[in-house]
């Protein structure tokens, strides 16, 4: 199955599942992104960009049944990630998305292709029904992505997540992939 997640981004980037070995190329991308991500996750101490807990946390990730995540690799070199968790089968085929570029590549339409891709093998490959996304407030580029991308915003969630040390405002994206029956593939 890792093929069929595996999709080309442009003539030097790959969507890619996540391996342990993408630790220390993802430490060093994280680290170089650190600014541009504070205002926007969770505050990080030192550890987070240590590649043996990375390793660690990947291993772990990878254990998951309802998470699917993947890198952004220009050859070795992580420069993002996509992921989707709390994969829900069933009557309601729903995941949550998450994303982030490396700040040496914004600008690239990476974030757009990636998310556009990852909404092809949800609806083809994993057979959801529904992906949701949350930004901060103020998140415009990230908004911009989602729209782009065929998400509508549907709310608004006051002091959502503990971004940056505070609760945050979050606005609320979903983007509705199919209205085939629960778990059909595509005709």
């Amino acid at each position: 199955m890792t093929s069929a997640l595996t999709r080309r981004l442009g003539p030097d980037v790959l969507l890619r599942p996540l391996r342990t070995n993408d630790a220390a190329s993802f430490c060093e991308a994280q680290w170089r992104s650190r600014e541009q991500l504070a205002p926007y996750e969770p505050r990080r101490d030192a550890q987070w960009y240590d590649p043996d807990f990375q390793a660690a946390r990947i291993a772990e990730l990878l254990e998951r049944d309802n998470t699917v995540p993947w890198v952004l690799a220009d050859g070795e070199r992580v420069i993002g990630t996509v992921t989707l968790s709390n994969i829900v089968l069933g009557p309601w085929r729903n995941a949550d998305l998450g994303y982030w570029v490396d700040v040496a590549e914004v600008g690239r339409g990476l974030a757009t292709a990636a998310v556009t891709e990852v909404c092809a093998i949800a609806d083809e490959i994993l057979l959801l029904h529904r992906i949701a996304a949350s930004t901060n407030h103020d998140n415009t580029r990230s908004q911009r992505v989602l729209l782009k991308c065929g998400f509508q915003q549907y709310g608004f969630a006051p002091r959502y997540l503990h971004i940056d040390g505070q609760w945050r405002d979050s606005n609320l994206y979903q983007r509705i992939l199919n209205d085939r029956e629960p778990g059909q593939p595509p005709a």
